[in-house]
């Protein structure tokens, strides 16, 4: 168990590093520094404290490019907070976002092939994805307007009310969807930064990805609500979703 917390603070230590380095560059001011370190360091100490849970007994080559993932989600957020007080490079943003939802098929994969996939990988990966589009949408609202934040706090509305109905926390069946809705959501906000950079204008066409991909995710949270409700209404247990595909239900 030691052997899996040292592995899960060494990935949390060359996170900082790799935020460091990208930040070389050009560096951001002083509350971007501090919003990427605050975020490795809760991720960390929530990954941390749910492999000790669990009794962990490895870290798994998933949570590797999950934790990598993470690192660079990270380094996006203190250059989303920095923009709210100066001007940032867009080019270095979007230059993190392509390789940070590329690899979110990549741990999904690794954890198949590597007979590694769980719940806490799972959930590992679903946090990340959520808080990514959380960040994106933050960004992109600033010129679109704070109707995009829907697309980031859908998530966390869902689970804000599953600590107020112990029955809205039941197990959902599994559903590629969901993966397919959160894939949408971060490619259309992605088009929606890189239109934000000098010289490049997304126009409509920004706005109405955007759009689709907001609509998709209420379609996607909507069903999941229905069945929860359905589900209640008719006594029917909790259905369990099967280790290998755990690690694409991340949407809701």
């Amino acid at each position: 168990m030691k052997r899996v917390q040292l592995a899960a603070a060494g990935w949390a230590i060359g996170g900082a590093l790799l935020v460091a380095a990208v930040y070389a560059a050009s560096p951001p001011p002083p509350a971007g520094w501090a919003a990427a370190a605050v975020y490795l360091a809760v991720a960390h100490a929530l990954l941390a404290t749910g492999l000790r849970r669990r009794g962990a007994t490895r870290f798994g080559q998933a949570n590797v490019v999950t934790s990598l993932r993470s690192s660079l989600v990270g380094a996006i957020t203190g250059l989303v907070v920095a923009s709210f007080t100066a001007p940032i490079p867009v080019w270095m943003l979007v230059a993190l976002i392509v390789p940070a939802l590329a690899l979110d098929a990549v741990d999904g994969w690794v954890a198949r092939r590597t007979g590694s996939a769980s719940d806490l990988g799972a959930r590992y990966d679903m946090e990340v994805d959520a808080f990514l589009l959380l960040v994106l949408s933050a960004y992109v609202a600033a010129d679109l307007g704070l109707w995009v934040l829907a697309i980031g706090a859908l998530r966390y509305l869902f689970v804000m009310v599953g600590w107020a109905l112990p029955w809205f926390r039941a197990q959902l069946p599994y559903r590629y969807w969901r993966k397919v809705a959160t894939a949408v959501a971060g490619i259309a906000l992605a088009l929606a930064v890189a239109g934000t950079a000098p010289g490049v204008e997304l126009g409509a066409v920004g706005v109405a990805g955007v759009v689709v991909a907001l609509g998709l995710l209420v379609e996607s949270f909507g069903r999941d609500v229905v069945w929860l409700v359905v589900r209640r209404g008719a006594g029917v247990r909790g259905v369990s979703v099967p280790r290998a595909t755990r690690r694409s239900n991340t949407t809701s």
